[in-house]
């Protein structure tokens, strides 16, 4: 047994081994109790600590997190700052720039358009005036057309004009006889009143030297047919007897004056050499009638002298066998240099005819240039800022822009 002291009251007692055992328990339990009480405590202040430091740590991380924070925004707030500010700058030196852009654009569209304007004006005033000389001109130059085209179709129709009031005979009668006593003083050009062979030419030329010698002789035939005539003849229907005629009065030639087949281009060329259908035969228009006369005279008289010396050879009975050839190699000449002449007069002819077509295309071209000015002018009339700048999106956007400016002002 063991006595044992109460700590409060002083009072002892005892106890076993068992009780001591259990007692001592009990203490201990108690002891350890209190001791995990106290080591609970310690564990719970420095939990507190642990906590309370950790949060004063956080709240420490927080406000310099905070602090960081309103920094960066102010800095942010800063550099937007700066930003908006920059750009409110740049938005207005663009919105200067392009304030100025505009202004030369219009001060520079406005001038394109005034000097377009004055372009325009002068060039209304330029075409009005080129117009109006280029017109004159031409009304000049049309009266000298119209005057030359009848100039030659005069040179070439004259005699039909003339014959209105007379026949074709009667013309040719008169016009030869206007020349005769200068030109064909010896010269024999009578109506042929002989018919005993049955059939007649209407005139006969014939020509001789003063002695009597002939230099040519040609037969005439004179056609002539008005308008209203029902049956029309051609110059192809008189050739065969117009030979016949030639052949039985002696005439060396044969020639048909004709006003015929009036739109053959054949007999309008000039004279008409038929000697492939009938010898020595030609077909001419009344304006030929003198100089088909002259040629074949003047012709005649290169072989007048061979005739000569023929004819007194022939009268002393002289053996002219080789005379003859001589005088057939110069006829055969003759006949060359004739038909060169003839071709040449031939050629004069189509030239005045040429003459003709193109002095009347020249006109009708003249003509056509005067309705393509009057088309000119309604085109350059029609003519608008609108139209010039159709296809150009540059002027319409600078006009389009000159135009609000001016409704603005």
């Amino acid at each position: 047994m063991q006595a044992i002291s109460c700590p409060k009251c002083g009072t002892a007692f005892q106890v076993d081994e068992a009780g001591y055992a259990d007692i001592l328990k009990q203490v201990r339990d108690h002891e350890f109790t209190e001791a995990l009480k106290e080591r609970q405590a310690i564990a719970e202040r420095e939990k507190r600590d642990a906590v309370e430091l950790a949060r004063s740590q956080l709240q420490a991380k927080l406000d310099a997190a905070e602090l960081e924070k309103t920094l960066a925004v102010k800095e942010a707030l800063g550099e937007a700052l700066r930003e908006r500010d920059e750009a409110r700058q740049a938005l207005k030196e663009q919105a200067l720039a392009q304030a100025l852009a505009v202004a030369n654009a219009r001060s520079q569209a406005q001038q394109e358009r005034d000097q377009l304007a004055a372009k325009l004006e002068r060039a209304e005033l330029e075409k009005t005036l080129a117009a109006q000389a280029l017109k004159e001109r031409y009304e000049v130059q049309l009266k000298d057309r119209d005057e030359a085209i009848e100039r030659l179709k005069d040179m070439k129709a004259r005699l039909s004009t003339k014959m209105l009031g007379e026949t074709l005979e009667q013309h040719c009668e008169n016009a030869f006889n206007q020349i005769r006593a200068t030109a064909f003083p010896r010269a024999y050009f009578e109506k042929d009143n002989d018919a005993r062979t049955g059939s007649k030419g209407d005139y006969i030329f014939r020509d001789q030297d003063e002695a009597g010698t002939e230099i040519v002789s040609i037969m005439f035939e004179m056609k002539n047919e008005a308008d209203t005539t029902a049956t029309k003849k051609r110059n192809e229907d008189f050739l065969k007897e117009l030979d016949k005629d030639r052949r039985e009065k002696g005439c060396e030639y044969a020639v048909l004056v004709s006003l015929l087949e009036a739109d053959s281009e054949l007999y309008n060329t000039g004279i008409v050499d038929v000697s492939h259908r009938y010898p020595k035969m030609y077909v001419i228009r009344p304006q030929f009638f003198l100089p088909l006369i002259a040629l074949l005279r003047n012709a005649a008289l290169g072989a007048l002298a061979y005739k000569q010396e023929l004819a007194l050879v022939k009268a002393q009975s002289v053996d002219i066998t080789h005379f003859e050839e001589n005088l057939e190699a110069f006829k055969s000449a003759f006949g060359k240099n004739y038909d060169l002449a003839s071709r040449r007069f031939q050629t004069a002819i189509d030239e005045i005819d040429k003459s003709i077509d193109h002095l009347q295309k020249t006109k009708d071209a003249l003509l056509g240039a005067d309705r393509n000015l009057r088309l000119a002018n309604d085109k350059a009339q029609d003519v608008s800022i609108k139209k010039l700048t159709r296809n150009n999106p540059t002027m319409q956007a600078k006009f389009q822009t000159l135009g609000e400016s001016d409704d603005g002002l």
